[in-house]
């Protein structure tokens, strides 16, 4: 009886860690699918590739599948999507094309308004007994 107990808890246990080594490898996977990584079949594939090369390569599945964010892709960024930092470039080149627009512009001077410009007086004689 006690035999068959031993043997019971021999096969669990191996059951066990088959199975666990299995979901352990899956891991990375599950990361990429749920930070929606662009390479997931090559990291699932990569992680059964894995249990055959005495788990040399789960480590860099690890790293690989923890570098993707959807929300900054493989760059890292203060937070901000990539689509908000496309929108914040193209509200930059816009100022800029507005500005080199104000700066290409013809310049002209103001146009004061045209005073009439005396006549030159001629110089003042003195009369004749007026004098010094």
């Amino acid at each position: 009886m006690l035999d068959y107990f031993a043997l019971g808890i021999l096969i669990f246990v191996g059951l066990v860690l088959f199975y666990g080594i299995i979901v352990m490898h899956d891991i990375p996977y599950e990361i990429a699918v749920h930070r929606n990584h662009p390479h997931q079949d090559a990291i699932h594939a990569t992680g059964w590739v894995s249990l055959f090369t005495l788990h040399a390569l789960w480590p860099f599945l690890w790293i690989w599948a923890m570098l993707y964010r959807e929300d900054r892709g493989w760059g890292f960024s203060d937070g901000k999507s990539p689509r908000n930092h496309v929108q914040h470039l193209e509200q930059q080149i816009a100022e800029l094309q507005q500005r080199l627009e104000r700066l290409e512009a013809p310049r002209t001077l103001p146009q004061a308004s045209p005073e009439p410009v005396p006549a030159p007086q001629p110089p003042s004689t003195p009369a004749p007994g007026e004098g010094i």
